[in-house]
Formats: C-alpha cells, structure tokens, sequence
C-alpha cells in the first residue's frame, strides 16, 4: 500500500475529465442507433455531470481526494469507450463544507452549466441545503457523500439516493458488536451535532443498552476553535470515566479527540464510524497537528475499531483493490492509495452503471428510473436498498480493527435496516468479482 501521506489544500478551480474515445464502447454497448443530445449535459459526444465538494475546509482532508478519484475512474472509462461512446466530463466545485457556498456553487451547475445530473455531492449539512432545489429542478441527485437517513425519501425528494450505508444502520451494526464485546463497560458518545452524528447515535440507541452510556458530547463542525472545543469534551469524557468511547465525526475531528486523549492521558476504546476511519488520512493528521513524524500516527490509530462497507485495502487480491489500485497508479498517482480514493472510485463505477443501464439516449428521468430498478452490488460488501420505494444505498458492512495502518476485517460482513427492532444478522451473499474489462 502507498504509505504516502498528502495533507495539503487542493486547487479551488474545477477540474473535468480527459481521456481518449474511442471506437468501441464499454462492455454494455450491444444497442445500436445514432447518439443524440437527449436531455440537458448529453450531446452526441459528452455526458456533463457536476458536484460540490469541500476541497478546501475543515472537511477537506481526505475528502479533497474523492472527487478526484472518482474523475480518475471515469477516465479509465472515457479510455475505454465511454458510456455508449460518450465521454463522461465531471465538474466539481469547492463548497468548503460550508452550506450558503454549497447553495451557490449548485444553482450555478444546474442554472448557468446544466448538468445532467448532480454526483456525489459531499456533506450532510451540505446537500440538505440543496436537495430540495435539484429536486424542485428535477435533476437526478445520485448517490449523495453522506449516510444521512434523509435521503431515503422518494415521495419528497424523488430525484435523491444515497449511496454507502446509512449512518443509523451503520449506529446498528457498531452498536450490536460493542454491545456484544464490552458488556457492562461504560460507553460515551461522541458526535457531529447535526443529522450525521444524531442518526448514528440513534443507531447505537437501538443496540446498546442506555444503563452503559454515561456520557453524550456533541462537536460543533464549525466551531471557531476546533481543538479547544475538543479539549474540553475530551475532559468531559474522561470526567465520565467512560472505557469505551464511540465516535461519529469527521477525519479532523478524529485526530482532535485522539490528540486530546493523549494530553489528557486518557485511552478508552475507541470506536469510529467509517468516515473517519480511514487509517492513511487520520495516522497523517495526527502527525500534522502534532508536528511529528515517523509511526506516531499509525501507533494512536492502532487497536481502533471501526467498521467498512468496501473491501479493505489491505486486501491486495481482491479483484477490486487490484482494479483501482491499477486505475489509481495510471491516472492518480499523485495521491495516496486510501481509503477515500477506494470510495470516489467504487462511488463512480456504480454511477456508470446507472448510465450504461438508462440506455443510449437517456432522459433525465431514465436516470432514476434506472436506479429505481435496482442496481447490481458491485464493489460494495452488501447489496443495495434500491427501489421505488427505498432511495438508500448499501444495507450493511463488516467490523474491522485497525492493524499497522490496515483495517482487518474481524467478522463477516452485517446487515439490517433503518428500525430500533429490525435485527443484525450475518450476509451470506458473497461479493462479486470486477469485471475484467473495469466497467460496468
């Protein structure tokens, strides 16, 4: 694995995809019949999809990679046909995890640029702000950055899915097997203070008995002094005397909480959501904010438990790691091999799914409706919710633990759904394989 770490500010300005077209079209090309330009952002030649992501911001480590991941895979696929011969440009712009900015950056992909469609667009404060606009506007709003519940909704909001697993599920699964290994133990929460963090605490509430949980801290996201902030909900977990500490937040947010407890010479378990832990951007943040170097990050990140709804990095056989790790050595090279280019990547392969499976010529609505009939499980561990009726995404994922800077899977693969009875059960379905030719 590149052990590589890169922390600093991407570009600002918008990046679009290259690549060669050629002749042949992808592994789904059997139709036959002249391309037009069917609805707004596809012409002849060119699908045009846009997003907002925080390439700058508090949320911007690790996150400023996925767009770029997922750029890096829909070049591979404009190299290697298109979608029926058309060339995917993605358009992503800087919101810097800041919702008026996100309103703006939106309006002016639909109104002034006229996307096809909105991608993956990053942030559960972020994309409610705009959500009921692409919505109002009729635009596909395909596999939103964030597990909120919220995007399950398609009598409301009809045009919007989510894509990884919700964070409630998510809450589900983590809770299940803390409950399970750390009986009687005293358990803290500790949270972003909006839907992200409230849907995994809901979650956790479903399995974990409330006689455990000794303490509930919120973070505010966009606190003017992070570490302080951290400093003092950090003491307030300690003053808990709490053994396990459960943590939904962002990667930065992390590295605080973790910087925290060493100062405050405090060493519960920890236990994090998938978002923020991604070994390679939280060992790096560590060492940034600390000014060190060397193994400290990996050594405060060691024994962490965590859970993920992608095949692990650590996995150099599975046909999927091998697929991107290729992708990303030819195309991305610049950026480490993490756990977030894995997902701009596994993100972007699915959409090209729903575009090969909306035919030659798609409208706007072929798009949902695509989405609508189910889509093939593909990178994800578990299969997808999609229907009419059910707009959320991946419905489970395994527990891992955090091994000299790898996550190793220490069970198979959960699922179970959005309510506080519906159980945690064992997937047996295995995962496929990737296509030999990478595309859908």
């Amino acid at each position: 694995m590149n052990r590589s770490r890169r922390l600093g500010v991407a570009p600002v300005a918008v990046l679009a995809a290259t690549g060669l077209l050629v002749a042949a079209c992808g592994s789904n090309s059997g139709s036959s019949g002249a391309l037009t330009a069917s609805a707004p952002g596809v012409t002849a030649k060119t699908i045009l999809i846009g997003s907002h992501q925080p390439l700058t911001g508090i949320a911007a480590p690790g996150y400023d990679e996925i767009a770029p991941a997922s750029n890096a895979y829909f070049q591979y696929v404009n190299a290697h046909g298109g979608v029926y011969g058309r060339k995917i440009i993605y358009k992503y712009l800087n919101d810097q995890y800041n919702s008026s900015i996100t309103t703006t950056v939106v309006r002016q992909l639909i109104l002034q640029d006229h996307v096809f469609a909105i991608f993956n667009g990053l942030g559960t404060p972020t994309h409610l702000a705009v959500a009921p606009f692409i919505n109002a506007e009729k635009v596909p709003d395909l596999f939103v950055a964030s597990g909120c519940a919220c995007w399950d909704a398609p009598s409301t909001w009809p045009e919007t899915f989510g894509w990884q697993i919700n964070y409630i599920r998510e809450g589900k699964i983590l809770g299940a097997y803390v409950a399970a290994h750390f009986k009687g133990e005293k358990i803290a929460y500790f949270y972003q203070d909006d839907e992200f963090g409230l849907d995994g605490i809901k979650g956790l509430g479903y399995e974990i008995p409330a006689s455990q949980v000794v303490a509930k801290e919120p973070y505010n996201v966009a606190a003017a002094n992070p570490a302080g902030e951290v400093e003092t909900l950090t003491a307030a977990l300690k003053a808990s005397k709490a053994q396990v500490v459960i943590a939904f937040a962002v990667p930065a947010f992390m590295a605080l909480l973790r910087l925290s407890e060493l100062a405050l010479s405090y060493s519960p378990q920890l236990v994090s959501s998938d978002v923020g832990s991604d070994p390679i951007t939280l060992s790096g943040l560590l060492d940034a904010y600390a000014k060190k170097s060397g193994s400290f990050g990996d050594s405060l990140i060691q024994g962490m438990i965590t859970d993920s709804y992608l095949p692990s990095l650590g996995s150099t056989s599975n046909s999927w790691i091998a697929l991107f790790t290729k992708i990303h050595n030819q195309y991305l090279p610049k950026l480490p091999m993490d756990g977030n280019v894995l997902y701009g990547m596994s993100v972007a392969y699915t959409f090209v799914e729903a575009l090969f499976k909306a035919g030659r010529n798609p409208t706007r609505q072929d798009l949902v409706n695509a989405v609508n009939g189910g889509l093939a499980q593909g990178v994800s561990v578990a299969p997808f919710a999609y229907s009419s009726t059910d707009h959320d995404g991946i419905t489970g994922a395994y527990i891992g633990e955090i091994e000299n800077g790898v996550l190793v899977a220490l069970g198979p693969t959960q699922v179970t759904d959005n309510s506080p009875t519906g159980a945690v059960t064992t997937d047996s379905t295995p995962q496929p394989g990737a296509p030999a030719s990478g595309i859908p």
